[in-house]
């Protein structure tokens, strides 16, 4: 796998999450578990989505997700968010992750994804996206 390349950089904005993968979460090839990748993203995603929506939201789909790049224990993990579509009920962000190896400055891409998420009301049934401020 090749490095992202150099001219490609993490987006401009805050990472909506960070995090540093540690021994427990990696497989027996030392490589952090892509399951732990995902989670991470779905966290940022939902942290997103949930300020978007002004409430409770759960995750309904992940319509895309691509690994470019292992992930090693002690890197630091920023997953970057942007709302790509708003539905009545729903609203779709894509999460990129990017990588900063230990030692290294320069960041780089490691996966991304769609994930697709659900306002819900109080009786944790859909309700309306509430209109953008």
């Amino acid at each position: 796998m090749a490095d992202t390349a150099p001219s490609e950089r993490p987006p401009s904005y805050e990472p909506a999450l960070r995090a540093i993968p540690m021994p427990h979460d990696a497989n027996q090839s030392g490589d952090i578990f892509g399951g732990w990748v995902l989670s991470q993203m779905d966290l940022a995603g939902g942290s997103i989505a949930a300020r978007r929506v002004k409430g409770r939201c759960a995750t309904v789909a992940i319509t895309a997700m691509t690994f470019h790049q292992p992930i090693f224990v002690g890197d630091e993990v920023s997953c970057y968010g942007e709302i790509v579509r708003v539905g009545w009920t729903s609203l779709t962000v894509k999460i990129e992750s990017w990588a900063r190896r230990w030692g290294k400055d320069q960041p780089i891409k490691v996966t991304e994804g769609l994930f697709t998420f659900v306002a819900l009301g109080p009786d944790r049934k859909p309700r309306p996206v509430p209109p953008e401020e």
